[in-house]
């Protein structure tokens, strides 16, 4: 700048050597100074872009999250109903009293659905394939995301194993019986059914002969205790979903 060089002019012309040497490393200071204070600058602007994008990746962490709570509310109460009448049927055939409880056999059908609990891992996803993965290394949300996904894991192995075995049962069941009449009874409103030629009772025997097949038995036989299990691992991971949202609630809350 114009006065600074003025000042060293003065000096040098005046002979004033020591003074020109001092006063040079003192701009020489300032200019450092600047420098740094511009890189500082500079440092906060690019953590607050990188704190702000963290954040967006969280909160798609913690709505996908909820999303995933809220299902597996909704999967756990449909297990239980299940697991519920396949325990009665399991009890009947022990008691010997099947026919007298066949609604209780027609009920345990529901455990052939193929139920999967399907997480959103979309959001966790792109954060690790994001360069700001590493910001949340070693945090306790870190330690929280690796056990929530290792125990989806988990439930999706179980999950497979059982639905798989109930398929192969059923695929047998559909080469040894005609299910016309049971899928009618299932399906159809019971207007409907009053007005066809085919009887109650026949529904009622198809239902019979099929609820007491082998494989049928063996399906609701395994989903009296493995439902147990499985609901058990959808509370745990409900639970560390909720701790999830919560360590991020604080995260957001302190940035």
């Amino acid at each position: 700048m114009k006065i600074f060089r003025k000042i060293r002019f003065q000096l040098l012309g005046h002979n004033k050597t020591r003074m020109y040497i001092l006063y040079a490393v003192g701009e020489i200071v300032l200019v450092v100074i600047g420098i740094l204070i511009a890189l500082q600058i500079d440092n906060w602007n690019q953590t607050r872009k990188d704190n702000n994008a963290l954040k967006e990746y969280l909160v798609k962490i913690k709505s996908h999250t909820l999303e995933d709570v809220q299902h597996l509310e909704e999967i756990t109460k449909g297990r239980a109903q299940i697991a519920e009448a396949c325990k009665k049927a399991r009890i009947s055939i022990l008691d010997k009293t099947e026919e007298e409880n066949l609604f209780v056999f027609m009920a345990s059908g529901y455990a052939f659905a193929d139920y999967y609990f399907k997480p959103n891992t979309g959001g966790y996803e792109a954060l690790k394939n994001s360069e700001y993965f590493g910001k949340i290394n070693n945090t306790p949300l870190d330690s929280l995301l690796a056990e929530y996904h290792s125990l989806i894991e988990v439930i999706a192995e179980n999950e497979k194993s059982y639905n798989d075995y109930m398929v192969n049962q059923e695929g047998y069941l559909s080469t040894q019986f005609d299910v016309s009449l049971i899928l009618a009874f299932g399906v159809l409103p019971q207007d409907s059914l009053n007005i066809r030629a085919t009887p109650q009772s026949e529904y009622y025997e198809a239902f019979k002969q099929y609820t007491a097949s082998a494989p049928y038995r063996n399906v609701i036989s395994l989903a009296a205790f493995q439902f147990d299990t499985m609901i058990d691992q959808y509370n745990q991971l409900g639970a560390i979903g909720q701790t999830v949202v919560n360590e991020i609630n604080a995260m957001i809350t302190d940035d």
